[in-house]
């Protein structure tokens, strides 16, 4: 250290002793080491000690300038730990000074005010630099822990948007904003975080509506709601989710208005009128237009009112056979009584009087005369009675005598078979006047191609179906051929392959009257090559052809009183015809159009009828036939237009070319058209 003079640093001149003033300094050297000892925490008790260090080793240094002088000094004082008790206070330490001196002694008076200005002056220079150093290595010591709490803070957010811990993270990164306002770390972490909930959100929301959608579209309205739950309980301002709902809701609502009306539709085959129109009113409280629940209250409300005449019917046909002769077999009574059973079958009086005259004949009952259908056939003669037990019963069976084949129960009784097996029955040519009543004929099973099996088949014999069903036959429900004769009334023809009622054939002969055919693959009655037909009060709904067509060649077509609905073509065609009429037919809400009248079925009389609300014309005349021949006929509120004339229907190739010809000339067969309807120059 180069050599300094203690007097000069001290502000003293060159020969007043420097010592005194020594005490002074010594108490500054005292304040220091109190804030050692006061210091709140150890790492600033360290810093104010390394500023005490400091500060004797100046004292030191004047030490030793005193001593190379020969000037005695004072001894420095011990270094004061941060724990050490505090010394005596200045004044205790003054008084105790003055009490040791010898009474004559006191303290030599101060010589000039410099050296007590410069002592201060220095030990606030001292003290200033060391706090200084001290605040500044404090802060940076903060600085420091800081830069490593957001440098801590930062990966941990990291990590907690890598494992979509959101709270943590923001929490994270909120505390990185606290410790350094505006920092951009802190910016970066909060847009992650807002993107990651973004995209924690899209795939979220994209699963759950996924599968919502997927359980919509498959039928599975529970797990479809559930599904859409899931987002709408994490957020419940999703429009998507809530949309879906919607769709739930709406399908529900479907489902059960599909399911009131399936059970309506059973609650009619069976014949409980006022239990279907109950249930479909039920579906009119929550949609009053619904067109189907409204034709089951027409439909339901049509077959109380036939009820009503048939009961009045079997009443006068019960009071005919009582005043006929009694005692004897009478085969025109029992016909009656039949027929009244069959009209009123609920009736007492006439099933007492009905089994009372067929005690004339033979009465078989299966199970119990015999084990199975086909054996009480074999055994058979005219006139005897077969009665099935309400069971479902193996076919095919033949018939091969004029019996009464009837069942227990009309709903519960059954005959099928495979399709590849036959007909579940055939009437063979022995079989004159054979009535089958009360049985549902199908087919078990389907095959396909050109060449099927009916359900029931009419072969050169003769009968009568009452209260019959004719359901899911691979080929047609009913059909008759080579000169038979059949007679449906009160039957039932649907979901058949192709037709549900086919007669074919001269000679050949169909009576269908107070009956369905519904929902065939085909038509729902057809007739041609020159067999004659009668339809009475038939309703033909929803088949994929025509209602009911017609090709009969020279025979006779007698249609009366027929609703054709909602076929997926026509309802009515008529393509050839040699005799009969056709009125009081209404033909509604067909996809091609109403009535098709062709120049070969001219001979017809077209009167009375209606064709609404088809799709499109309500009626169609081929080229060649004059429309004022057909105004007695109400069409109306057809969507393309009422009236179509001049209709080229014979483009098929395989159809013979009918235009410019007379209905004389005409060729007598004609196998069943394909119509052609080409657009007026209007429409073009």
């Amino acid at each position: 250290m180069t050599p300094f003079d203690a007097r000069k640093i001290l502000g003293l001149g060159p020969e007043q002793d420097p010592r005194p003033h020594l005490a002074e300094f010594k108490q500054a050297r005292e304040r220091i080491a109190e804030l050692v000892r006061a210091a709140p925490n150890t790492a600033l008790a360290d810093r104010y000690q390394k500023g005490l260090i400091e500060f004797d080793q100046a004292l030191a240094a004047i030490q030793e300038h005193l001593q190379a002088t020969g000037l005695a000094a004072p001894p420095l004082p011990k270094k004061v730990a941060a724990n050490e008790p505090p010394p005596p206070s200045p004044a205790s330490r003054s008084n105790s000074a003055v009490s040791s001196l010898p009474p004559d002694e006191e303290p030599a008076p101060r010589k000039g005010r410099s050296l007590s200005i410069f002592a201060w002056l220095l030990i606030l220079l001292i003290a200033i630099g060391g706090s200084g150093w001290i605040y500044l290595q404090y802060e940076q010591a903060k600085k420091e822990q800081r830069q490593t709490r957001i440098a801590f803070l930062e990966g941990y957010g990291s990590t907690f948007i890598e494992n979509r811990r959101w709270p943590e993270a923001s929490a994270a990164f909120a505390e990185i904003e606290s410790l350094a306002p505006g920092s951009p770390i802190a910016l970066l972490g909060r847009r992650s975080i807002e993107a990651g909930m973004a995209e924690e959100q899209t795939q979220f929301v994209g699963y759950w509506t996924g599968q919502a959608l997927t359980e919509l579209e498959t039928g599975r309205l529970a797990e479809a709601t559930s599904a859409a739950r899931q987002v709408l309980d994490k957020f419940p301002n999703n429009s998507e989710a809530a949309s879906i709902l919607s769709r739930i809701a709406a399908a529900k609502a479907s489902q059960s208005r599909t399911d009131a009306l399936a059970a309506a539709r059973a609650l009619l085959d069976q014949r409980k009128w006022q239990d279907a129109i109950q249930t479909a009113n039920a579906i009119l409280a929550n949609a009053p237009e619904d067109s189907d629940a409204k034709s089951i209250i027409a439909d339901a409300t049509e077959a109380l009112e036939k009820a009503t005449a048939y009961r009045a019917r079997a009443a006068t046909l019960l009071n005919n056979a009582l005043a006929r002769p009694q005692g004897q077999f009478d085969q025109t009574a029992l016909e009656w009584l039949r027929e009244a059973k069959s009209l009123d079958p609920e009736n007492p009086q006439i099933s007492a009087q009905l089994e009372k005259l067929a005690k004339y004949t033979r009465t078989f009952h299966v199970p119990g005369d015999f084990a199975t259908p086909q054996e009480a056939l074999e055994q058979a003669h005219d006139q005897d009675r077969i009665i099935l037990a309400a069971q479902t019963w193996k076919g095919p069976l033949s018939v091969d005598a004029a019996v009464d084949l009837q069942s227990t129960d009309p709903t519960k009784t059954t005959v099928e078979c495979t399709a590849e097996s036959g007909s579940a029955i055939t009437i063979g040519p022995n079989a004159k006047g054979s009535r089958i009543s009360g049985i549902t004929f199908r087919h078990e099973s389907f095959a396909g191609g050109s060449e099927r099996f009916s359900v029931a088949l009419v072969r050169g014999g003769s009968a009568t179906f009452v209260d019959c069903r004719f359901n899911d036959a691979s080929g047609h429900g009913l059909v008759v051929i080579e000169n038979g004769h059949a007679i449906a009334e009160q039957c039932r023809f649907a979901n058949n392959g192709w037709n549900g009622v086919t007669v074919s054939g001269a000679g050949s002969t169909l009576e269908v009257k107070d009956s369905e055919s519904i929902n065939n693959f085909e038509h729902g009655i057809e007739s041609w090559d020159g067999a004659a037909i009668t339809l009475a009060n038939n309703r033909c709904e929803g088949n994929s052809r025509n209602g009911i067509h017609v090709d009969n060649g020279q025979a006779a077509a007698t249609l009366t009183g027929n609703q054709l609905i909602a076929n997926r073509e026509f309802g009515l065609v008529l393509d050839s015809a040699g005799a009969g009429k056709v009125s009081g037919n209404i033909a509604r809400a067909n996809l091609l159009g109403g009535l098709v009248i062709r120049v070969a079925a001219v001979k017809l009389p077209v009167t009375g009828n209606q064709a609404t609300l088809n799709q499109g014309p309500g009626l169609v005349l081929e080229k060649g036939l004059s429309a004022a021949a057909y105004t007695d006929n109400a069409i109306s509120q057809n969507t393309t237009r009422q009236t179509l004339t001049d209709a080229n229907l014979s483009q098929h190739e395989d159809l013979p070319q009918t235009q410019g010809k007379t209905p004389a000339a005409i060729q007598e067969e004609t196998p069943p058209a394909a119509i052609i309807v080409e657009p007026t120059p209007e429409e073009k």
